[in-house]
């Protein structure tokens, strides 16, 4: 990559999930719309960054249609000891409602049934 962000290669791009790609795309995209004000204003400096910023916002919708498509592989989220903690209390929760209600109890009657 000649031109772009050293931090949105399409290697480092893989790595991020749905939401951090939608992130830096909208960080992207809000960037290229001050970097266009400034020059029409003429304050801009750097008109190369122009240019980088438009590939970076390229670089991304590539990235998020090759996922929609299947060519790319999504990124596999690793549980965290937090993650962990809460997706125990999720799984407890439901035997526990298990245990509340009594295994002998009949299931309650539609009307259908009742009539």
């Amino acid at each position: 990559m000649a031109i772009g962000s050293k931090e949105l290669t399409p290697s480092e791009l893989d790595t991020f999930d749905e939401e951090r790609l939608l992130e830096e795309l909208r960080k992207a995209k809000e960037e290229l719309f001050n970097l266009r004000f400034q020059s029409a204003t003429g304050q801009l400096e750097s008109h190369g960054r122009l240019r980088a910023v438009k590939r970076d916002i390229a670089r991304i919708y590539t990235v998020i249609r090759e996922r929609e498509l299947g060519i790319r592989a999504t990124p596999v989220v690793l549980d965290t000891p937090k993650a962990e903690k809460k997706t125990r209390a999720k799984k407890a929760a439901p035997a526990a409602e298990a245990e509340a209600e009594p295994a002998d109890a009949e299931p309650a009657k539609t009307e259908e049934e009742a009539e």
